[in-house]
């Protein structure tokens, strides 16, 4: 497989590197980013990679930095501001492909299209989380009740 595309494959397998992970587990195994990996590797970096996730504990983080008062909630358009500002930045167009913001609550949109892996059954499934959101009619977003929602286990069957 060529480096270029291990960002790729891992995401479409259920996997959420970064690309800077990407390229630290190419450095580790002395691969160049225009060189490419055997099969053996390739089951090694993504051994590696799913042990060192916990997107839970990653997301519960990133929320109690944007809640400095330690109140349990983000607003909606703090939330739509950090999805385009922090971490791996998406632009605005790639926030709202996801949500749509009217009176400061996020609804989804249903056509959003795929990203590279095809559409996946779990695409739809987080387009049903998002929809489930429950933003309060004032614009908040309990965190804790959201990263529950949006890290339980694609059901496989």
């Amino acid at each position: 497989m060529k480096a270029t595309d291990l960002l790729m494959v891992m995401r479409c397998l259920g996997a959420s590197p970064t690309p800077g992970e990407v390229q630290r587990h190419l450095q580790t195994h002395g691969i160049d980013r225009n060189g490419e990996l055997d099969f053996s590797t390739f089951l090694t970096i993504m051994h590696m990679q799913i042990k060192q996730e916990d997107p839970e504990k990653e997301i519960l983080l990133a929320m109690l930095m944007a809640d400095k008062e330690k109140k349990g909630y983000i607003m909606a358009s703090e939330l739509r501001s950090k999805l385009v500002k922090l971490g791996e930045k998406l632009t605005h167009k790639e926030v709202k492909k996801h949500f749509k913001e009217t009176d400061n609550v996020f609804q989804t949109e249903t056509d959003v299209p795929s990203s590279g892996c095809g559409r996946r059954k779990d695409d739809t499934r987080m387009d049903d989380l998002f929809r489930e959101a429950e933003v309060e009619p004032n614009g908040k977003v309990k965190y804790d009740e959201f990263i529950h929602k949006i890290t339980i286990p694609v059901q496989d069957y």
